[in-house]
């Protein structure tokens, strides 16, 4: 008759704390799968905006060429500009 009534109680309760243990585990792993999913936006996002700031960057110095060859700048501020740009 106790072993009755320990089993009654002990089963209950050990499928409980699995019933926990698991559900922590699938919160832990669905947390994992968001975080990596928001990673790898954030670095599509990072590479759109370095793609912009290139494409920005490669259009300057097609400027500053543009008026080297008309002779509005000269060779010393040429390098100047391009190099304040480069360093930006």
């Amino acid at each position: 008759m106790e072993k009755i009534i320990f089993f009654g109680l002990v089963i209950p309760i050990f499928i409980f704390v699995l019933y926990l243990g698991g559900r922590a585990i699938m919160t832990g792993f669905g947390a994992k799968s968001s975080n990596k999913s928001n990673s790898q936006i954030d670095t599509k996002e990072e590479t759109e905006n370095l793609s912009a700031n290139s494409q920005n960057l490669t259009n300057e110095l097609n400027k500053l060429n543009e008026l080297l060859k008309d002779g509005v700048l000269t060779k010393e501020e040429f390098e100047k500009a391009k190099k304040k740009i480069l360093e930006d």
